[in-house]
């Protein structure tokens, strides 16, 4: 059976591909380190909690479908606990996923790269995770 696209989990699954394929090709665009450096950058930029900063970092700049988009996403039930992650950060990250997801699958892509953007630079230079 399909699933909706409009689903908030189908949504963050989409979104969390999109967001990992963003943060590595800034990174390879930023860095010049050798492959066990650009995966620990790429994880650190990816982790539940670097997203929940992310979105915090962003939130006042989303539109409010946007926000209620990410509201679906991160109170959608996806029946799993996380291993290596606060709960509340790790459904804040599923928001933020969920969100990529809807502007990627909405083709628009100016906005998308302009929240992710910001993104990049705010955790690029942090010790978040």
């Amino acid at each position: 059976m399909a699933q909706s696209v409009n689903a908030p989990l189908v949504l963050a699954f989409v979104g969390d591909a999109v967001y990992g394929l963003y943060m590595r090709t800034r990174l390879i665009e930023t860095e010049t380190g050798t492959m066990n450096v650009l995966h620990r950058d790429a994880s650190r930029l990816v982790c539940a909690k670097a997203q929940f900063h992310a979105y915090q970092h962003i939130s006042p700049l989303l539109t409010e479908e946007e926000q209620q988009v990410f509201r679906h996403g991160r109170n959608a039930k996806s029946g799993t606990i996380p291993r290596h992650a606060d709960v509340i950060h790790y459904r804040h990250a599923t928001g933020l996923e969920a969100l990529v997801g809807f502007l990627h699958l909405e083709k628009r892509q100016e906005r998308l790269d302009f929240l992710l953007g910001k993104v990049f630079d705010f955790l690029y230079d942090s010790e978040i995770c």
